[in-house]
């Protein structure tokens, strides 16, 4: 009899470690900036499906997984364009219809080499939270709303945002440094890159505003 009543105490226990608990008031009303920072950082304009992440360790597991695995490709991106800009601002052009060194092309790749190390500090600060961040604990402040989402929003998207830029900034000097050339082939081979380059900015936003937009619907539909 032992044996069946603590049998029965672990089924009937059981079931309630399951029971999902709902969002928070405060992460259903959040503001315009929220939704974006969410959208960015976990490709959903709203914070109801990574609340659901929270409930077990095995989907918070899941998350910081992907987390450090988004942040280690930042550091590896913002290394290669930390290194990439170095030999740039520390050296001449190899040629001499190609140069990089007057004061615009200059300028920026120093600004793309200052965002590259600001990418990986920020990457590896935010790594570091992540691997220690404990699931009770994230549930616990994100409660309340407020600064703690806004900082664990940014966590994920400061470090992308900082190298994106780093690399914008290196393209435009590369761009620049193209089209100030006195040699039309490589003026030719700038404007092709500006076409690509163009073509796939305007691609990737369309994406993104699409993505947002149905996303939004539908979590409205939900609602």
């Amino acid at each position: 009899m032992a044996f069946f009543y603590s049998t029965e105490l672990y089924v009937t226990a059981d079931p309630k470690t399951l029971v999902e608990k709902p969002l928070p008031e405060a992460l259903h009303r959040t503001s315009l900036l929220t939704r974006v920072l969410c959208f960015l950082a976990f490709g959903r304009p709203g914070l109801e499906d990574h609340w659901k992440s929270l409930q077990s360790d095995q989907t918070f597991e899941t998350v910081r997984s992907k987390s450090c695995s988004i942040l280690a490709s930042t550091i590896t991106t913002a290394s290669v364009l930390l290194a990439t800009s170095v030999v740039f601002v520390s050296t001449g052009s190899p040629v001499p219809y190609f140069d990089y060194t007057s004061p615009a092309p200059h300028c920026l790749l120093f600004i793309s080499l200052m965002l590259a190390m600001i990418a990986m500090l920020t990457s590896g600060s935010s790594m570091l939270r992540w691997l220690h961040a404990d699931r009770q604990w994230t549930q616990e402040h994100l409660k309340p709303g407020g600064y703690f989402v806004q900082s664990y929003l940014l966590s994920i998207v400061t470090p992308i945002f900082f190298v994106t830029w780093s690399l914008h900034c290196f393209i435009f000097a590369i761009l620049i440094a193209g089209f100030c050339s006195q040699n039309t082939i490589c003026r030719v081979v700038t404007a092709l890159w500006l076409v690509t380059y163009v073509l796939n900015i305007v691609t990737i936003l369309m994406h993104f505003v699409w993505k947002y937009s149905t996303t939004l619907d539908h979590t409205r539909y939900q609602q």
